[in-house]
C-alpha cells in the first residue's frame, strides 16, 4: 500500500510539474531547436507559392529566394537556418512594439476602449470597417488602428514621438535599428489610402493628434529594417513575460504582455488569424515584408523571412515553417 501510495504522489508530481512547465519560464531540454528549426528550413526550402508585394514598389524587389528561420527562446538562446542576417523592413510587424509602448503609457483599459481588441472580418486596410463601426478601429494590428495607435504615445513633438517609436524597437531587438530610405519614399508616395483612413477616423473621433503626422510617423516605423534574428529577439521578449533575455530590462509589464498577445491572436495574420488560431493555436504577426513572428508564451518566439505572400498578405512559407515547429515542440496553447 505504502509502496503504492508513492508511485501515485509521484505520479501526481509530474503531471503538475508538465502541466506547470507548459506555461512557465522552465526551459524543455528535450527539445532540439536547432535541428528543429534546421528541419523547417529545408522542409519549406523549395516552396514556391505565393508572390512577393508590388503595392509598394519598393517591396518588388526582394529576392522570391530569401528564406530564413529563427527561434530565440527565453533563456537567451538563438537557433537559426538560412538568411538569418538578411535585411528586411518590418512592415506590420513593427505594429506590436508600438501597441506595447502605448499599453504601458496609457493602459490595457484605454487601448480596448480607444483601439478595440476585435477582428474586423475585413482587410486590413478597410476604410467599410470604420463607417460600419465608428466607435474605434476595432483593433490596434490593422492599418486604422496602427495609425490611431501612434497618434496615442504621450510626446512633445512630433521627433519625440519618432524617438520613442525607434528607441523602443532597438530596446526589444537588443540592438541600432535604421529606417530603411527606399522603402520609406517608395510607401510615402504610395499611401494615399491610409492618408485617408486618418482622416476618415479624425471626423469620427478616433484619432488622437494630427492626421499627416501620425501616417507619416506609422510609415516610418514599417520601413525600419531588421533581420530576422532581430525580429525572433524581439518576440522572445513577449515570450518572456516583458523582459528582454539579453539586456535584461522589463520592457512591458507582464499583465500587458498578455494583453498585446491576444492583440497579436485577435488580428495578427489579418483575414487569416482565425484560421491560424484555430490550426497552428499560438499568436503570430506578420508583415507584407514577408516576415512573420509567433510566439510560444513562457517558451520561445519564432521568426520567419520569406518574401512570398498568400492573398491575405502572409508569408506562404513562414507560415508552413512556423507551423511545423509548432507542431513539433507541442507549442499549441489549445492542446
Amino acid at each position: 500500500m505504502k509502496n503504492k501510495i508513492v508511485i501515485a504522489l509521484t505520479f501526481s508530481l509530474f503531471c503538475f510539474t508538465s502541466a506547470y512547465a507548459k506555461n512557465n519560464n522552465i526551459p524543455d531540454n528535450t527539445v532540439r531547436y536547432d535541428t528543429i528549426a534546421e528541419q523547417a528550413y529545408q522542409k519549406f526550402k523549395s516552396e514556391k507559392a505565393g508572390d512577393v508585394a508590388d503595392y509598394i514598389p519598393a517591396l518588388a524587389k526582394y529576392s522570391p529566394d530569401n528564406y530564413a528561420v529563427v527561434i530565440a527562446t527565453v533563456d537567451g538562446k538563438i537557433y537559426s537556418a538560412g538568411d538569418k542576417d538578411k535585411l528586411f523592413p518590418l512592415e506590420s510587424l513593427s505594429k506590436v512594439f508600438t501597441l506595447a509602448m502605448v499599453m504601458d503609457q496609457q493602459g490595457s483599459e484605454v487601448v480596448l476602449e480607444k483601439l478595440g481588441a476585435n477582428a474586423t472580418g475585413l482587410p486590413f486596410n478597410s476604410g467599410l470597417a470604420i463607417e460600419l463601426r465608428p466607435d474605434r478601429p476595432q483593433n490596434p494590428l490593422v492599418n486604422a488602428g496602427a495609425i490611431s495607435a501612434v497618434s496615442l504615445i504621450k510626446a512633445k513633438n512630433p521627433d519625440d514621438r519618432w524617438q520613442q517609436i525607434m528607441e523602443n524597437m532597438e530596446a526589444y531587438a537588443d540592438t541600432k535599428l535604421t529606417v530603411n530610405d527606399e522603402v520609406y519614399r517608395s510607401e510615402s508616395e504610395t499611401n494615399q489610402h491610409n492618408q485617408a483612413l486618418a482622416r476618415l477616423m479624425q471626423s469620427y473621433g478616433m484619432l488622437y493628434g494630427n492626421p499627416d503626422e501620425a501616417v507619416d510617423l506609422y510609415t516610418r516605423q514599417c520601413s525600419v529594417d531588421a533581420t530576422t534574428v532581430d525580429l525572433a529577439k524581439m518576440g522572445a521578449v513577449l515570450a518572456n513575460h516583458g523582459k528582454s533575455p539579453y539586456n535584461g530590462k522589463q520592457l512591458l509589464s507582464a499583465e500587458n504582455t498578455g494583453k498585446v498577445l491576444a492583440e497579436m491572436a485577435i488580428a495578427g495574420l489579418y483575414d487569416g488569424s482565425g484560421t491560424w488560431l484555430y490550426q497552428v493555436g499560438i499568436p503570430a504577426k506578420s508583415g507584407v515584408g514577408g516576415g512573420i513572428l509567433a510566439v510560444v508564451p513562457g517558451k520561445y518566439a519564432v521568426a520567419v523571412y520569406s518574401p512570398p505572400l498568400d492573398k491575405a498578405g502572409n508569408s506562404v512559407r513562414a507560415q508552413a515553417a512556423i507551423r511545423y515547429i509548432a507542431q513539433e515542440t507541442g507549442a499549441d496553447l489549445y492542446q
